[in-house]
């Protein structure tokens, strides 16, 4: 069972960890490979704020350097070092996409957390239907198994650039053609 003094050493310990990472390099999370310690009141809520114990990570630096180790494993999202993998909770998707620049067919997202990722084959662009509200759930994808949903007023962006195609809202990205919705549909 987790004691409050363990809470505090795995936040510690993953802080230390996670700032071993040079500059904004990733660290090779995929080769960490510890034993499961348990779970971390840390949860990524539906809005993108990261929360400890309840109360907001107020430090951008701090919610940076937790982005860089996590993991999504078949079991759930985990932040993860070389010595402890604890499981947090996650309610939508880890990153929202706040921004796009478009340069000619270069469409280069940035997460609320500082990664930059270019739409294209290796980072699709999907768009499904929120089987809650009925509305459009776009997505880019990030790195690994980790996604960022696309804001609003980033999609609404992305449907401006759009071409009709087939009865489909069209937008092409490095070579890539991603559907953003039928044609009519609200968005």
């Amino acid at each position: 069972m987790d004691t409050s003094a363990d809470k505090t050493s795995g936040l510690a310990a993953i802080t230390a960890a996670a700032k071993q990472a040079p500059g904004r390099g990733l660290p090779p999370v995929h080769l960490w490979h510890p034993e499961h310690c348990g779970d971390i009141d840390i949860v990524i809520r539906r809005d993108g704020l990261w929360m400890h114990e309840g109360s907001p990570i107020g430090r951008a630096e701090l919610v940076r350097l937790f982005s860089t180790i996590l993991r999504k494993d078949a079991d759930g999202y985990v932040l993860v070092t070389p010595g402890e993998k604890l499981s947090i909770t996650v309610e939508d998707l880890p990153f929202r996409a706040v921004t796009v620049d478009a340069e000619g067919d270069t469409l280069r997202f940035t997460t609320d957390v500082g990664d930059i990722v270019e739409a294209g084959p290796d980072h699709p662009i999907v768009v499904e239907t929120d089987p809650v509200t009925g509305e459009p759930a776009p997505r880019v994808h990030v790195r690994a198994d980790l996604w960022a949903r696309i804001a609003r007023p980033v999609f609404y962006e992305l449907v401006e650039r759009a071409q009709v195609e087939d009865g489909q809202w069209v937008v092409h990205a490095s070579g890539a053609a991603f559907a953003l919705g039928p044609v009519g549909a609200d968005a």
